[in-house]
């Protein structure tokens, strides 16, 4: 049975590339549907998936099976990347620090190898955004600075996607779209503008797609979305997706320890004598009490 991967999906068609073909931009892919047995699961197959398909007489396909995933995002989704490109605004939108957090938190318990944070539309910015980034920093991020209008961050990403999957993901109107341009403009993605009257962007992308980059690479144009619901997070596994919570964790006295209430606890130790921010531990009470007030309504 021929095999291929799901470049994008869309109105529920899967455009698949077959196996032996390299992916090009404006290419003709194969329009395929799930087999019936296949689409009752949820998110059973998603863009980036390798699949085996069956081939039919008026030239589309019945997608039969899903080949293992390497890696999986879980919102959105996205399988078998390389790493993930969290993308914000540091202005229109204002960053929104909890949010960002939420995102991290998304892409470490997605278990994906590299994630990078990208503050765009630095231009906006009157002040040094350095400030800002020292948490993440000490937490081991890489944080890139960037200004598609000023062209300001383009090589760094460059260099990042160069023989890898990239996924860029973030909330609507952060510039994804734009950076992409930037970075490859034959690429030509829509991009949107921020509405003066809720200060968010538009959906410009509609769906995840992989797309090849001139330079080398190949990157996903995620849709952007203003939650990161994480219900089927296991709140015992929380304070492991913060980096910098890791060694502290064996340090707690109970070994069921939630980091929020109870004595000789290492996270809240370390946060008392300034060794992790506040901020990322406020994230981290915020997330832990969203699970337990999803837990109970379930």
């Amino acid at each position: 049975m021929p095999t291929g991967q799901v470049i994008k999906t869309y109105n529920g068609f899967y455009y698949v590339l077959e196996d032996g073909r390299e992916l090009t931009q404006n290419q003709e892919l194969l329009s395929c549907r799930l087999r019936g047995r296949i689409k009752r699961i949820k998110g059973s197959v998603v863009t980036g998936d390798m699949v085996e398909y069956e081939l039919l007489d008026d030239g589309t396909g019945v997608i039969e099976k899903r080949l293992p995933r390497k890696t999986l995002l879980h919102r959105p989704s996205v399988a078998n990347i390389d790493q993930v490109i969290i993308t914000f605004a540091v202005k229109e939108p204002d960053i929104n620090s909890l949010l960002l957090n939420r995102f991290l938190v998304l892409a470490e318990w997605s278990d994906i190898p590299e994630i990078v944070i990208c503050l765009n539309k630095t231009d906006l910015l009157p002040v040094s955004a350095e400030e800002f980034v020292k948490p993440y920093v000490a937490a081991g991020y890489k944080v890139i600075f960037a200004s598609a209008h000023e062209k300001q961050g383009i090589e760094e990403i460059r260099s990042l996607l160069k023989g890898k999957v990239t996924a860029f993901a973030g909330p609507s109107g952060v510039g994804k779209s734009s950076l992409l341009n930037a970075i490859d403009s034959n690429l030509s993605l829509a991009t949107g503008v921020i509405s003066e009257k809720i200060k968010r962007g538009k959906h410009t992308t509609r769906a995840a797609c992989l797309l090849p980059v001139a330079s080398g690479g190949i990157v996903v144009d995620t849709p952007g979305f203003s939650a990161a619901e994480m219900e089927h997070l296991d709140k015992s596994l929380l304070a492991g997706y913060f980096p910098e919570f890791r060694p502290l964790i064996e340090k707690c006295y109970y070994n069921t320890c939630t980091h929020s209430h109870e004595p000789d606890c290492g996270i809240k130790n370390a946060l008392a004598e300034g060794i992790i921010s506040q901020e990322r531990y406020d994230a981290y009470l915020n997330i832990l009490q969203s699970i337990l007030e999803r837990k109970k309504a379930y």
